[in-house]
Parts: C-alpha cells; structure tokens; sequence
C-alpha cells in the first residue's frame, strides 16, 4: 500500500512510486512510437492509405471506458471487502484477548512466558500465529520459523502436514475452549461469547480465502484486454488526418488512461499480494501482534512497521 501525500504541481506528473505507468510504459512506448510512425507517414501503409475517421473510435470509446470503470469498480469492491476483513481480525483477535482474559479463571496469575500451563496465554499467542498462517497463505509463502514462535512444537509439527493452517489452528483453539468448559475453568454460557468471536475469525478468514480463489471472470478481463489494445493501436490512423503531428501526443494520453485503467485493475483484483497498491498485511499482522501482546503485559514489543519508500507491505 503507498503511505503518502497527494502530490501537487510538477510533482504529481513524477510520481513514479505506487503509480501504474511503470507497468504500461513498454505498450505505452509502443504505441506512441506507432503513432508517430503513423504521423510521419500521413497514414500510409507503403502505397495503400489507411482510412479511418474518427466515428468509430467515438462509439467503441464510450463503451470500452464504461466497461473499464466497471471492471474497476468491481476490483475495488474486492480490495475493500478484503480490507474490511482484515478490519474484522483486527477487532476480533482484540476481543477474544479480552475474553479469555476476562472469562477464563485460573487460579495462577496472568504470566505472558507461561504459555504450556495457562491456557489464555495459548490462546492469545495462538490468535498471533492465525493471522500470521492466513496472511502466508494468502500471499503462497511458508514461514514455519514464524509460526513456531506462538505454538507449541507438537502443533508446529502437526501444521505442517495440514492443507490449510489458519483453520487448523482454529480448531485447536476450540479443543482448548472445550477443555476449559470441561475442567470448570469457564461457565458454558460465557463460553458461547469466546466461541461467536472464533466462529467471527473462521468467517473472516474463509471469506479472504473466497476472494483470493475466485478472480474476475478471465473472459471478461481479456475481451477488455482485447479491445483496449485494438482501440489504442488503430487510433493513430483514425486521428492522422484531424490532429496531423499533434497525434502521437493526444494517442499518448488516451492510450495511458485506457491501458493504466485495464493495469489497474488487474491489480487491486488480487488484493493480498505484494504489489505496490495490495493491502499491508505485514503492517496489519504486526499491529495485531503488538496489541496482543501488550493485552498479556507483555513490555518487550516490536516496533510498527513503516513505509519504506512510501510503501508498506
């Protein structure tokens, strides 16, 4: 995600940091050295004139930029559902901190390096290591040195072997939520409350989950694909005779809005990636561990994450 002012003046046309230009500028190059062909040969073709007008570039124009703005808002719609998601874990994982906390007695005090033998301190170290397997599964990686901090070794190891960790870990959160019932530790109606917050995660989490494993439809995307690089590759010939050496300038421009819009939106589509404009799921990751781990009084925390070069992943 790019962390910064808006850019004003001059600034704002050399802004290359977040910006989508650095993923069109080879077609964009393209398309302007093609128009300036086009120009310098009065739209020739050897001996045969290319004839075009600008009518229907007119009508397929409006059409094609309706459809980018829908492709478009239909991306956005997907990052800011997986952005209120991760909104959800962040206020859930505070919650189920509290609750156990709260609603689990234990006859020994609340000691954050007691993780073994105190259950809410396992649970909350757990609710770490769940957000922490949902972000490495989101984004296709492994980390089993991360993990290990905030488990056991035997659930470590167990996780290894398992098709989808975050859900796991849930299910073991709920085996200890079942003992604590068990031994007395916490009245059944409390429990309810402790099992609606992990049931609320689960939820968060398939729903990520959801949005990483159903893309835009790839028929739709490449007829907009399709058609936007005809459109900007066919209208030097169509504007060569109105806007004469002025045409690879006004190809430029039209050519950087349609091809920036189809760049765009392919890339808020996947939200929980590492692009520039992708959601910080490291910076959400780390505010949560923090705010965990002070809940437990623990005192030796990280520090948050910062923008490196107005970005933070």
């Amino acid at each position: 995600m790019i962390v910064r002012e808006r850019p004003s003046g001059w600034r704002l046309f050399l802004v290359l940091r977040g910006s989508v230009l650095q993923r069109i500028r080879l077609t964009l190059l393209l398309n302007v050295l093609l128009a300036t062909l086009v120009t310098l040969a009065h739209g020739n073709l050897f001996t045969v004139k290319i004839t075009l007008t600008a009518i229907p570039f007119t009508l397929i124009g409006l059409p094609l930029a309706i459809f980018l703005g829908f492709r478009n808002t239909t991306a956005y719609d997907r990052y800011w559902e997986a952005r209120k998601l991760w909104g959800e874990l962040v206020l859930r994982s505070r919650s189920l901190s509290r609750q156990c906390q709260s609603l689990i007695q234990l006859p020994q005090q609340l000691d954050p390096h007691q993780r073994a033998t105190d259950v809410r301190v396992r649970m909350v170290h757990r609710a770490i290591a769940f957000v922490h397997a949902l972000r490495l599964q989101l984004r296709s990686q492994s980390d089993d040195a991360l993990l290990q901090r905030w488990i056991s070794a035997p659930e470590s190891a167990r996780l290894r072997t398992s098709s989808n960790p975050a859900d796991a870990l849930m299910l073991n959160m709920g085996h200890d939520l079942g003992e604590c019932i068990r031994l007395g530790h916490i009245d059944p109606s409390l429990a309810a409350s402790i099992d609606q917050t992990l049931s609320a995660m689960t939820a968060a989490a398939a729903s990520c989950e959801r949005i990483k494993h159903t893309p835009i439809p790839f028929s739709y995307t490449l007829l907009l694909h399709r058609t936007a690089y005809m459109y900007c590759f066919l209208l030097p010939f169509g504007l060569v005779d109105t806007t004469g050496f002025m045409t690879p300038f006004v190809v430029g421009i039209v050519a950087y809005t349609f091809f920036g819009l189809d760049a765009l939106g392919d890339e808020i589509e996947e939200p929980f990636g590492l692009e520039s404009n992708d959601l910080p799921l490291d910076t959400l990751c780390r505010s949560i561990e923090i705010t965990l781990r002070e809940s437990l009084g623990e005192t030796d925390l990280p520090a948050p994450l910062e923008p490196v070069n107005f970005r933070l992943t």
